[in-house]
């Protein structure tokens, strides 16, 4: 089934946005300058794809989409922004520009940056708590979210050797140990919290952690190559910061040609891996596919 991708991640922001605006305190809730940090990043303009494969995943799982997911997106959502606040800091990958617009620290400095920051992720396991599925369910998804943002394989731990390995000789082994710990955990853990909170069984999980580990990777191999291709106002952040700080990237190992025929071999693993749910996951493709075809 043809399934039309534009209409799908519109309906995804849609979706979000509603529920980000009624969990993240308004502008002039005191401290007013916290909520205005969070919510000037929050509202910056993402493209919400992580919560809208946790709702395709859900979708893969049940059929359709299972009342109350927008929740579990919306905290997906904060803890993707609260970790591109601290990665623009000037302590990480000092960067003005986010999402077309200034970052959080050039708005309103880097102590609110760093506390809305704080204050996102801690606001995520707070609306990942009350989550209205079953009580097993939330409490796995709490823990695998955990993980995944944490510094074993996760979120953090991938930040970290992203930035010990600025200016040092990318291999091949340390390039992938960055992407799927620094952009493919949490990529990866949408889609399997997605699924969990649809459902899912222990088969389940195991195929929808294959695929978001292919579709995660996927993606990040696909930022890497339009980092040194697009433009930053085509990209909506600072384009050729990978190359002006070393950093190890695929391109770096592989060349953009071999990156961009490795980021379709993973898309076409990662659909191999939902074989069994046959057009219910025609919509969890179609994101996935979008991931290694976008322009930015």
């Amino acid at each position: 089934m043809q399934v039309d991708v534009q209409s799908l991640r519109q309906q995804g922001v849609e979706l979000t946005d509603r529920a980000l605006e009624e969990l993240i305190p308004s502008f002039d809730t005191v401290p007013a300058s916290i909520h205005g940090a969070m919510r000037h990043s929050t509202f910056a303009g993402g493209k919400r794809l992580r919560p809208l494969l946790a709702y395709q995943a859900a979708a893969t799982i049940a059929g359709s989409l299972p009342r109350g997911i927008e929740n579990l997106g919306a905290a997906i959502e904060m803890l993707h922004t609260y970790s591109l606040i601290h990665d623009d800091l000037p302590a990480l990958d000092n960067d003005d520009l986010r999402r077309g617009k200034p970052t959080c620290h050039v708005v309103f400095g880097e102590a609110i940056a760093i506390l809305a920051g704080d204050a996102l992720q801690t606001r995520a396991f707070e609306v990942l708590a009350n989550l209205d599925c079953p009580p097993v369910a939330t409490v796995k998804i709490i823990g695998l979210v955990a993980s995944a943002v944490g510094t074993v394989e996760g979120m953090i731990g991938g930040q970290v050797l992203d930035l010990e390995s600025e200016h040092l000789k990318p291999t091949p082994e340390l390039v992938e140990a960055i992407h799927r710990a620094k952009t493919d955990a949490l990529i990866r853990v949408s889609v399997v919290a997605g699924g969990v909170f649809a459902g899912a069984n222990d088969e389940d999980v195991v195929r929808l952690d294959r695929f978001g580990r292919k579709a995660g990777l996927a993606f990040q191999i696909v930022d890497d190559i339009l980092d040194m291709t697009v433009d930053s106002a085509h990209l909506g952040k600072t384009a050729g910061k990978d190359q002006a700080t070393e950093k190890a990237t695929w391109p770096a190992v592989y060349g953009i040609d071999q990156s961009r025929r490795d980021a379709a071999a993973l898309i076409d693993e990662a659909f191999a891996a939902l074989a069994p749910y046959a057009d219910r996951a025609d919509g969890l493709k179609s994101v996935a596919r979008y991931l290694v075809e976008r322009q930015n």
